[in-house]
């Protein structure tokens, strides 16, 4: 077996089972892939596809730098099908591209909002959904609720989950302003205490300070994961500038989610009529106008050939800068062989 074969007999069940037998594509549990890059001083890019005409830059960003790469589907559960069509085009457009290095597909953060059995009914058949559609990362969150109704919460929509042995994102749930840690503390503690696992820690970019970055409280906040086995991510990150991202790497984040830079991107690819009601349905719903596009979809006019172009061009730029950013450079095929290496024969 070569390093590929090897790699690819660690995909999850579901992913297989999504992309057929005849797939060689490496969409991995992201889990595998922090344990090869552990102790290294690299994030995991995670980055959204708001239009699918921005796959081809992304991967290719990826290839080029030899980059380990996280893909976002930010809506999975907006409409039925949604969740099929991202892992389908992901597919279509990685295998088309020769693509064959690892990635892994997170859907969401879904949102929770609520506890009650009323609340996690649906998203229990929708979660559900996400994991037969080949998702190996799926984000919780939970701001909304406080910290022991988000215990309940996560436990009850994430037994699907630990089932298939996939990867589990959760947010910091809902406390007062300077009570965070405490927050992600009871949260840690109480998944733990009833076996489940949490693989990262989500803390939106926001909440870390809006001029200069709160990196004490980041580092309080990685000791805290690592205490419980696990990681912190930054969601909504480089809402300004990558320059930022490097500052995540050195406190210790593991994985970063890049969504603003590709929703301007998108946005503005569209003519000034597209984008005037795009952001009319944004501001009516209190949402950032690139997830409004996100969540339109194919309802939109297709870009001409010439806007596809520079939006394919703009996203690969875009991607490589933030993956450089994040140290994530050369991380794909080293990650690959120490896989390769644990796995044997």
């Amino acid at each position: 077996m070569n390093v590929l074969d090897k790699v690819l007999t660690l995909r999850p069940t579901s992913v297989v089972a999504r992309l057929g037998p005849a797939s060689r594509l490496p969409v991995l549990n992201p889990r595998e892939l922090s344990r090869a890059l552990e102790g290294q001083p690299t994030a995991l890019p995670c980055l959204p596809v708001p239009v699918r005409t921005m796959l081809p830059g992304l991967l290719a960003a990826g290839r080029g730098q030899d980059a380990v790469l996280g893909l976002v589907c930010p809506h999975p559960l907006a409409e039925r099908g949604a969740a099929e069509r991202f892992v389908a085009a992901v597919q279509q457009v990685a295998e088309a591209d020769g693509h064959a290095r690892p990635l892994f597909l997170q859907a969401g953060p879904v949102r929770v909002p609520g506890a009650a059995p009323a609340s996690l009914g649906p998203l229990q058949e929708g979660l559900f959904r996400l994991v037969e559609a080949g998702f190996s990362l799926v984000s919780l969150d939970v701001t909304r609720l406080p910290a022991p109704a988000a215990v309940e919460a996560v436990l009850r929509l994430s037994e699907t989950l630990i089932e298939r042995e996939l990867a589990l994102e959760v947010s910091l749930p809902a406390g007062a302003e300077g009570e965070e840690l405490d927050g992600a503390r009871l949260l840690l503690e109480g998944i733990a205490r009833r076996g489940a696992t949490v693989r990262f820690l989500r803390v939106p970019e926001a909440a870390l300070g809006e001029e200069a970055q709160d990196v004490q409280f980041l580092r309080g906040l990685v000791e805290l994961a690592g205490q419980h086995g696990a990681d912190v991510a930054v969601g909504e990150a480089a809402r300004r500038s990558v320059r930022v991202l490097p500052t995540y790497v050195a406190a210790g984040v593991k994985k970063v989610e890049c969504s603003a830079p590709f929703e301007r991107l998108a946005l503005v690819s569209y003519p000034e009529t597209v984008r005037a009601q795009v952001e009319d349905k944004a501001r009516k719903a209190g949402v950032a106008a690139g997830q409004v596009l996100g969540l339109l979809g194919a309802q939109l006019a297709p870009l001409s050939a010439a806007d596809e172009g520079r939006l394919e061009a703009l996203t690969f730029a875009e991607a490589s800068e933030i993956i450089e950013a994040l140290g994530a450079s050369a991380t794909g095929w080293k990650s690959m062989l120490f896989l390769a290496e644990g796995r044997g024969d």
